[in-house]
């Protein structure tokens, strides 16, 4: 293939993992529609419920309801487009939506380990210190560790996006995969990429594993407060304040981990997108359920907006 720097005339293919079954794109397209529908429904739910209930305005909730917004807009970045591609069965996506999809992905894919780390340090704060939480977990300090989530977020996606921009590509592209994935569009370039995949590695080790050794420390002091606490009911009451978010981030890591293990053990494309689908797509649908089954207080809060959606409904409904 000829290479050039006109990148803008671009187009890249993402083949999925269906690429050899076409018989069975159309199950396909009803389970994800089905998955998508799920996961807005469910994670706008869990903010509608914290929003209504001014008894969840407290420091964990918020960060929960910007998790459930990012999950939303996470999921929103791949779906719709692979929905789209398999209705009119066409794998294409120009370049230019290939690269905004990229940084939409890298960002809120960023934000949701800023998010869960942020999470596991509001539970090591209520658990080791509850007579400072109010102090420590103030409104003006949760505001400013959500803000400083989005910026590394933004600051780490434009780092990338930027260094891709620069790479020459050839035509007709094909990505294994069912959205453009970072490591796999700079794989595709036909110019030097070392100064990506450095990148890429110095970012993940920072931005991944930093942020998951937080979440271990902050676990690990957790476990010790609650062993030292001396009733069995005193510690199953400090252990479900954060057996929800202890779920959530444990289905994050370990379909993440997946991913990248089947990538590296096997060759097989097909492995490898079924794979990241788990945390592209399933997690964030799962998560609402995990939040709504584990939380008492979120489980009288919906029932309370879907009792006041159902009283409107009636009221509204001629007799």
């Amino acid at each position: 293939m000829e290479t050039g720097n006109d990148t803008q005339l671009s187009e890249f293919f993402l083949l999925g993992f269906s690429e050899n079954q076409p018989q069975i794109q159309p199950v396909i397209f009803g389970l994800f529609l089905f998955m998508y529908i799920l996961t807005v429904t469910g994670n706008l739910l869990i903010i509608m419920a914290i929003i209504v209930d001014s008894h969840l305005h407290t420091p964990m909730y918020l960060f929960l309801s910007n998790l459930s917004f990012v999950d939303i807009c996470f999921t929103s970045t791949t779906v719709p487009q692979m929905l789209v591609n398999i209705h009119t069965q066409s794998k294409a996506i120009t370049y230019a939506g290939c690269i905004i999809q990229m940084y939409f992905l890298l960002l809120f894919s960023g934000l949701d380990i800023f998010l869960l780390t942020v999470m596991a340090y509001d539970r090591y704060v209520a658990i080791c210190h509850p007579l400072h939480y109010m102090i420590i977990m103030s409104t003006r300090r949760c505001g400013l560790m959500i803000l400083a989530c989005w910026i590394i977020g933004v600051i780490n996606s434009l780092l990338h996006t930027f260094l891709v921009l620069r790479l020459s590509f050839c035509t007709n592209l094909e990505i294994p995969h069912f959205f453009c994935e970072l490591n796999q569009v700079v794989h595709q370039a036909c110019s030097d990429t070392f100064l990506n995949d450095m990148v890429i590695y110095i970012t993940a080790m920072l931005l991944a594993v930093g942020p998951f050794s937080g979440i271990l420390y902050s676990y690990s002091r957790i476990v010790s407060s609650i062993c030292a606490i001396s009733s069995v009911q005193g510690k199953y009451k400090a252990f479900s304040t954060c057996a929800s978010h202890l779920s959530v981030v444990s289905l994050f890591y370990c379909t993440l981990l997946g991913v990248y293990l089947s990538s590296a053990v096997t060759q097989n494309s097909h492995a490898t997108a079924t794979a990241s689908l788990m945390y592209t797509v399933v997690t964030p649908m799962l998560n609402p359920f995990i939040y709504s089954l584990r939380n008492k207080d979120i489980k009288t809060a919906l029932k309370i907006l879907l009792g006041s959606v159902t009283r409107s409904r009636s009221m509204d409904s001629p007799s």
